[in-house]
């Protein structure tokens, strides 16, 4: 099975998104140390928009400055180690500004359905020029931004124009319709791999674009009330680096639905569910033993305990050695077959 570990490389889209430090280097600093001790390699989804926005800033306020060399250092120093730099898109960041106080966030504009079909071919030319001028032509992969990824039509010609041919958003029984969310991934093929044209919920053979949906797997309720009450009540060790405040998204009926009944739950390594990492890939692989397994996670959710979950899965993968932990990039090949 080939595993990958997918990354989405941000801030907090809230009032306050987070110190660069604490939110963004430090703990992707901290998944470097456990990946080392197994030699593999993760797929960051870096939120470009943050990027392209604050290199404007540079010439005008120091902190900005220091904030984009750090960042872009660490992206330099990723790519060169290995791991994939991919693209990931929160177009919010067209309307945030900065000055001597920091980041002022509007979210008003949170998907990029919010523009328009000539705003947007721009918006996924600037992005990605953003990373390609730090890692090189090396960006092919794309994940939407709080997962809003449809109606697709509208986003698609732009990835197309632009040489981005793989998609990893959507996962099975995805839906939410909130404020600032709208996705509805309900229906989609039950493989760990397809292609697609015009809608990433329905398989084309010959589709142009490429999709790899994250893993899920079955939770009970009992899980997500475990869940909250360690986020307000969690001892140090699920206290997470990161020092900013997110901005929700999640309907009050998707909250419902996962306190209430079960329900397909993401693998992740982020927090608490990274207790669960063994128990999704096993579920996953017994279900598809020659797919994918995709994991995703977010360097701002990062915790002592969360790290020590995912060594204890990476550990245990290397005494079976018949799975594999790969990039989109290594892996690249054989989805164009």
């Amino acid at each position: 099975m080939n595993i990958f570990l997918t990354l989405d490389y941000e801030l907090f889209s809230g009032a306050n998104p987070g110190t660069v430090e604490n939110t963004i280097l430090l703990p992707t600093r901290k998944l470097l140390e456990v990946a080392s001790k197994y030699d593999a390699r993760f797929v960051f989804f870096v939120d470009s928009g943050y990027l392209e926005k604050l290199r404007q800033y540079t010439d005008r306020y120091p902190t900005a400055k220091k904030d984009y060399d750090a960042v872009t250092a660490q992206i330099r120093e990723l790519d060169a180690a290995g791991h994939d730099i991919q693209l990931h898109i929160h177009p919010h960041w067209e309307d945030c500004t900065y000055d001597d106080n920091g980041w002022h966030m509007d979210t008003s504009r949170f998907r990029i359905h919010h523009f328009s079909e000539a705003e947007i071919e721009d918006i996924v030319a600037r992005y990605k020029k953003v990373l390609t001028d730090i890692v090189g032509d090396k960006v092919f992969a794309y994940r939407a931004g709080g997962w809003c990824l449809q109606p697709f039509a509208k986003l698609g010609p732009a990835l197309k124009k632009h040489g981005i041919w793989l998609d990893s958003t959507v996962y099975k029984e995805g839906y939410n319709s909130s404020a600032t969310h709208f996705y509805d991934f309900r229906g989609m093929p039950d493989k760990s791999y397809y292609r697609f044209e015009d809608d990433p919920v329905y398989e084309e053979k010959e589709g142009y674009f490429h999709e790899v949906p994250i893993s899920t797997f079955k939770v009970r309720p009992l899980f997500f009330w475990k869940f909250a009450w360690t986020k307000k009540f969690g001892k140090n060790a699920h206290k997470v680096f990161a020092d900013g405040i997110g901005a929700g998204g999640t309907s009050n009926a998707s909250m419902l639905r996962m306190l209430t009944r079960p329900s397909n739950a993401l693998a992740s390594m982020d927090g608490l569910r990274a207790s669960l990492l063994e128990k999704a890939f096993v579920a996953n692989k017994r279900h598809d033993p020659q797919g994918n397994f995709v994991v995703i996670g977010h360097p701002k959710a990062v915790s002592p305990y969360s790290l020590q979950k995912l060594d204890h899965f990476l550990h245990a993968l290397s005494q079976r050695g018949d799975d594999r932990v790969t990039t989109f990039s290594a892996y690249a090949n054989t989805f164009i077959v």
